[in-house]
């Protein structure tokens, strides 16, 4: 199944006898708290205008568990992530599709955790809302409940030291900025660089520049290949907290290459001084 439907199947889906979950993911990576502004409000964007019959998700609440020594968005309670399923209206044998604000990372942390949970079939609005042309709605109508019960297991998942095996034996992908991976700045995590092994491959190379919508499928396949990704080789994903991540994964599989992730990423990584760390633009 490809994992991402345009805003002309989707307008055409949800006017059918079968339309989709709509569940609006809108978020933002935001250094804003550090700096004294508020930070990036999701619920607000989404009371201003979503598409119509969408009910919103929190990432940092519902997606994500408390941050720690696991990483600033480590997996959330099963438990949780299901109640928070079931009240958006998500059931097993119904479609969902999820998007964002247009930059695709929150959008594909849900699409990457309703797969890990077990739902058959979750796709991304490629492009997020700003991709849609159809009207926008205020309404905040309550949902019928769901029945999904999540079943972990349904994506590969790396633990910390499964992905420093990864980088050895296959290919662990590095989806953070290419400075970061090299160690030159690190504005979030106790230390800059990058897990001995991994390759860089930034998520914002999986768009064209300047736009929203991901690269056609054969230039993402040639954009793994390059980046070292073969059929007989295991590959998996890391970023800074397991969302951009999720993106990579979500470019990966429209590609047809299946690849795990390392949800912790490098803010687990970073978070235990025993672990080693690699600079420069070389894996090492």
């Amino acid at each position: 199944m490809n994992p991402i439907i345009t805003a002309t199947e989707l307008a055409d889906e949800s006017a059918g006898r079968r339309p989709p979950v709509l569940l609006d993911v809108r978020w933002q990576l935001t250094l804003a708290k550090a700096a004294g502004a508020a930070p990036f409000d999701g619920r607000a964007a989404y009371e201003a205008g979503h598409i119509p019959g969408a009910v919103y998700v929190d990432l940092d609440s519902e997606l994500a568990g408390p941050p720690g020594r696991g990483g600033r968005h480590p997996l959330p309670d099963t438990e949780t992530f299901g109640a928070a399923m079931r009240r958006a209206g998500v059931s097993g044998g119904v479609p969902v599709v999820v998007y964002d604000g247009g930059q695709g990372w929150g959008a594909a942390r849900a699409w990457w955790l309703l797969r890990w949970a077990g739902h058959p079939d979750v796709r991304v609005l490629d492009g997020g809302l700003a991709a849609w042309d159809g009207p926008l709605s205020t309404d905040v109508t309550p949902t019928a409940p769901g029945d999904f019960t999540p079943v972990p297991g349904g994506l590969p998942l790396l633990d910390a030291d499964g992905a420093a095996a990864l980088a050895r034996s296959g290919l662990l992908l590095d989806a953070r900025a290419a400075e970061r991976y090299r160690g030159d700045v690190e504005p979030i995590d106790p230390v800059g660089g990058h897990i001995p092994g991994a390759v860089s491959a930034p998520t914002t190379d999986n768009v064209p520049e300047g736009a929203t919508t991901f690269l056609p499928r054969e230039e993402l396949a040639a954009r793994f290949k390059r980046l070292g990704a073969e059929d007989a080789r295991e590959v998996g994903v890391y970023c800074g907290s397991g969302v951009s991540g999720a993106h990579e994964v979500l470019a990966l599989a429209i590609a047809g290459i299946p690849a795990a992730l390392y949800a912790g990423s490098w803010s687990e990584w970073s978070s235990d001084p025993t672990r080693p760390v690699a600079t420069g633009p070389e894996p090492q």
